[in-house]
């Protein structure tokens, strides 16, 4: 399709993405759109330095080429490049979508769809402030190299959310409901699980108690032990904070002993969801790679360049938030794996503790943060009544360490809105997601 230079590893990654937005504020239209665009993100590798450029006129991606590689220094050596050795080297099996195409329901239809809820938030008083957002992206990819790959891939991502501000008596709450999937579909039954929302904010608005600073048993739900997950080691593991950081490296080398024997975390692009991956940027499919096994640090996740930079494998970890942007280490799915022992024993074993149900935001790399939304006490092993808490925290290896029992089954979560940040890039769609998890000991404001 292209005529790549002579003495240089090339790559063009062409994007082209049909997305809707419809936004409202307490039932007033505040935006609607449909919006296509395209693009191309074109590098050039000599061997030494990247040269690359996004332009947004696909006929000229040929001509972009050539100019960029008037930069370079050919060499004749540039096959054997670490870097380029680890790059795809033949054509993929084309990803295409065959689903209902998001782009084919009216835009009327998915307006109508997100007004249809808003009876259920204007029937409480107690919801002094809303908003309402519908969202879809229909996604296509195309990757070309001078090795002589070539990788199609389609997706789609809807959803909708509604996002509520509670008050009554002086007290103030916020929480949010949302449901995504890849089709339209997906989204039956969003009223449901709105109207749980609602009662869920309202007993937690009424009848919340404020936690006592100290150090508790917490137990995670999939949604927080996901987010857990991803911001106290997920980042940890993205090798390219590691380059060049001789501490870090030392600090998180293989086979270091994190938890204990059944903790086992892994970064998988092909689980369906918000973080659905067939092929990275640089045209490496989707891996699971396995990033703790048996409670030690088993691996980490990779570029092209990181690997050959570490002497490992390539994990298919490339991703660029758009064609904007040049591909660097991100997660795709992080999440813990399933545990041996059923959601009703892991509560039974806390005696005086805290279940964290929701998150407001989260981060974290060697100490980690997190901000509860919906918590509650656990009095006995049972839930025993709403809890307000402002933050736990703690060393992602003391607290990994702490870790004394995970459910056996794991529900992973999409998502629509926000989204994982890194440098300049922001936001990329990651699926969080994972079994319960009980943490013996953590710090609790």
């Amino acid at each position: 399709m292209f005529k790549f230079p002579e003495g240089l590893y090339c790559d063009v990654r062409i994007e082209k993405v049909r997305a809707t937005f419809v936004h409202y504020l307490k039932g007033e239209l505040h935006e609607m759109r449909e919006r296509e665009t395209a693009g191309a993100f074109v590098r050039v590798f000599d061997g030494k330095r990247w040269y690359y450029s996004s332009i947004t006129a696909l006929d000229n991606v040929q001509q972009e080429l050539d100019r960029l590689a008037k930069l370079a220094a050919p060499s004749k050596d540039i096959a054997e490049n670490k870097v380029v050795k680890n790059m795809a080297a033949k054509k993929g099996r084309p990803h295409e979508f065959t689903g209902k195409d998001l782009r084919a329901i009216p835009l009327a239809e998915k307006n109508a769809f997100l007004a249809s809820f808003f009876p259920a938030v204007t029937a409480e008083k107690a919801i002094t402030m809303w908003s309402a957002v519908y969202s879809d992206t229909f996604t296509h990819k195309e990757l070309y190299n001078s090795k002589g790959a070539e990788f199609v891939n389609e997706q789609q991502l809807c959803g909708v959310r509604v996002l509520m501000t509670l008050t009554e008596n002086g007290h103030t709450f916020s929480e949010a409901a949302q449901k995504a999937g890849g089709e339209f579909s997906n989204l039956t039954g969003f009223r449901q699980a709105l109207d749980g929302r609602i009662a869920q904010s309202l007993e937690f608005l009424r009848g919340s108690a404020r936690v006592k600073p100290g150090k508790y048993t917490v137990v995670l739900s999939p949604l927080a032990a996901g987010i857990f997950a991803h911001e106290s080691f997920g980042h940890k593991s993205e090798a390219d904070f590691m380059l060049g950081d001789e501490t870090m490296l030392k600090e998180w080398h293989i086979g270091r002993q994190l938890g204990p024997d059944f903790l086992h975390i892994t970064d998988d692009g092909a689980r369906p969801g918000s973080g659905f991956t067939p092929y990275d940027d640089e045209g490496a499919p989707a891996h699971k790679t396995t990033l703790i096994k048996n409670g030690r640090l088993a691996g980490r996740l990779h570029s092209a360049q990181t690997a050959a930079a570490m002497g490992e494998q390539a994990t298919g970890n490339a991703r660029a938030v758009s064609f904007e942007f040049e591909p660097i280490v991100r997660m795709t799915t992080t999440h813990f794996e399933a545990g041996n022992m059923s959601k009703e024993e892991l509560f039974a074993g806390v005696d005086d503790g805290l279940f964290i149900d929701t998150i407001k935001h989260g981060s974290g790399m060697s100490t980690f943060t997190l901000a509860p939304s919906l918590a509650y006490f656990i009095k006995d092993g049972k839930i025993a009544g709403p809890a307000q808490v402002s933050v736990i925290s703690g060393s992602v290896f003391d607290t990994f360490g702490l870790i004394d029992a995970i459910s056996d089954k794991v529900e992973l979560l999409s998502f629509v809105g926000g989204g994982c940040g890194k440098m300049e890039q922001w936001p990329l769609m990651v699926g969080f997601g994972g079994p319960y998890v009980r943490v013996r000991e953590m710090s609790v404001l």
